[in-house]
């Protein structure tokens, strides 16, 4: 797996418990690497903490991009793994200008493949392409 593949997943993963627990980010992450079994690279570590702190430090905007978009949907109403995912591609689109857009929306829709189902890969992709076009990318 690619490495910033394996730091969205691992993103991903903060994410939703961050989103779970309401505990603060820097807590969740510490919780997620004690508790990882394996050596991960320093490089994956720190994109996945820039990506959950990146996030979680533009939580409000990102949340109101994705609610202006998901049409007929409630943020708190949807999947908390659809909506984590919706975040953190929605940081990239919005804030990470070295990432093509192309790419935050793929891996977004693959993780909503791999964690979701294919009818939350639609949504997630279908969001986040308005996003993308209002960003104008």
């Amino acid at each position: 797996m690619r490495k910033r593949t394996q730091a969205r997943e691992f993103a991903l993963q903060v994410l939703y418990q961050i989103d779970i627990t309401r505990d603060p980010c820097l807590v969740c992450l510490n919780n997620f690497w004690q508790a990882q079994d394996e050596l991960v690279e320093e490089q994956v570590k720190n994109f996945t903490s820039m990506l959950v702190e990146g996030v979680s430090g533009n939580l409000e905007s990102i949340d109101s991009s994705i609610a202006q978009y998901a049409t007929n949907w409630q943020l708190k109403r949807m999947a908390v793994v659809d909506r984590n995912i919706m975040r953190l591609a929605s940081f990239e689109l919005m804030f990470c200008n070295d990432i093509p857009p192309k790419v935050s929306i793929n891996e977004a829709v693959e993780l909503a493949k791999k964690y979701s189902g294919i009818d939350a890969a639609r949504f997630v992709n279908g969001v986040l392409d308005k996003i993308k076009s209002e960003k104008g990318k």
